[in-house]
C-alpha cells in the first residue's frame, strides 16, 4: 500500500513538474510575443510616418508649383491690363468725361 502511497506522490509531483514547465513555456512565449508586436508596432509606425511625410512633401511641391503657375498668371495678367491702360488711358478719360456730362 505505501508503495502506491509512493508511486501515486511520484504521480502527483510529475504532473506538478509539467504544469510548472508548461507555465514557464506560457510566460516564455507571452513574453516573446509581445515583443515581436513591440517590434511590429514599431515598425508599421515608423513606415506609416515615412508614407505621410512622402505623401506630405509631395502635396507641398504640388501646392508650390500650383502657385507659382498662378502667380506667373497673374503677373501677365497685370502686364497687359498695365499696357492696355497706357496705351489708352487717354481715351479712356474722354470716354468717362462724355458719360459725366451726357447726364
Amino acid at each position: 500500500m505505501e508503495s502506491i502511497v509512493n508511486r501515486l506522490t511520484e504521480i502527483e509531483d510529475a504532473a506538478t513538474a509539467i504544469v510548472q514547465h508548461a507555465e514557464d513555456q506560457k510566460e516564455a512565449l507571452n513574453k516573446e510575443y509581445d515583443e515581436k508586436r513591440r517590434k511590429f508596432d514599431e515598425e508599421l509606425e515608423k513606415k506609416t510616418q515615412e508614407r505621410i511625410s512622402a505623401i506630405r512633401d509631395k502635396l507641398e511641391k504640388k501646392t508650390s508649383q500650383l502657385l507659382d503657375s498662378q502667380s506667373g498668371s497673374s503677373d501677365a495678367v497685370i502686364q497687359a491690363l498695365q499696357k492696355e491702360y497706357s496705351e489708352r488711358h487717354t481715351e479712356y478719360a474722354r470716354e468717362i468725361l462724355k458719360r459725366i456730362t451726357e447726364v
